[in-house]
């Protein structure tokens, strides 16, 4: 791939709806982007604010969005289509990321191929989450897109598109950290309601997340250094000021530190979890 059209391929991920066609490109553009000798200097023209989403699901307000009784079927579906939804924004959240700040990483000083190699695996690896995910709801007689879903992490990914700094701290090192906090629990609670299949999903995805989580906090540690910034303070300045509700704990710090998110950063927002 030519490197004034390196990052066309993210766009074009970006702005695929169709749910396995966004994956598909997601996969494809990681490919590229990993091969890719160089990256365009300039700005991609027309990002837009929002990707191609499909029809379905409807986007509804979060107390609209069914309840996740894992206990039933119906229950267990709940769950596995509101994470589906998660890994479908998330490919988005990961392109996005990589498209539209590159630039500001690479006039920071640092390496804008590394940063953008990085987001791109990370994309990938979301769109290969987001089809297990889909998968499983087909094999339990449902699809991705049955049930209403809500918006907040693009929401989110909105309030942060002006600053690389900002949508680090709130998408992987805020979101996808919450994520380490509850899966675990999810998981004992799928695998002591009989479904050890949709438990063994949901451990695929933790571990991946770690690495996920481990990349934004790379990066901001990386660009705090650029800008004279302690990193632990300005990640709780930016989540008061741009992550409505903050952090919630409790926390759970094995994981957190295994992706280098360590104490510092988030025990003055909560009780820390064991």
């Amino acid at each position: 791939m030519a490197p004034a059209t390196s990052l066309a391929c993210a766009a074009q991920a970006l702005a695929t709806a169709e749910p396995r066609a966004k994956a598909a490109a997601a996969l494809d553009a990681a490919v590229r982007l990993q091969a890719a000798p160089a990256l365009d200097p300039a700005r991609l023209a027309g990002l837009a604010d929002r990707p191609a989403r499909p029809a379905r699901p409807i986007l509804a307000p979060p107390g609209k969005v069914p309840r996740r009784r894992l206990g039933s079927p119906r229950g267990r579906i709940a769950l596995l289509h509101a994470l589906a939804h998660i890994e479908f924004n998330a490919i988005d959240l990961a392109f996005d990321m990589a498209a539209r700040f590159a630039c500001d990483i690479a006039e920071a000083g640092l390496d804008a191929r590394a940063f953008v190699a990085d987001w791109a695996q990370v994309g990938a690896d979301e769109a290969r989450h987001f089809l297990m995910l889909a998968d499983r709801l087909e094999a339990l007689g449902a699809a991705y897109g049955d049930l209403p879903a809500h918006d907040r992490l693009w929401e989110a990914a909105l309030a942060t598109r002006d600053d690389a700094l900002a949508r680090l701290a709130v998408a992987p090192m805020a979101l996808e950290a919450r994520g380490l906090d509850v899966t675990p629990g999810l998981i004992a609670r799928l695998e002591a309601a009989g479904d050890a299949r949709s438990a063994a999903l949901l451990r695929v995805i933790y571990e991946d997340e770690i690495g996920h989580v481990a990349a934004g906090v790379r990066w901001f540690r990386r660009l705090c250094a650029r800008r004279g910034l302690r990193p632990a303070a300005a990640f709780r300045k930016l989540i008061a000021e741009r992550l409505a509700g903050g952090l919630k704990p409790p926390f759970n710090t094995e994981g957190r530190s295994a992706a280098d998110l360590t104490a510092d950063f988030y025990a003055e927002t909560g009780r820390i979890m064991a």
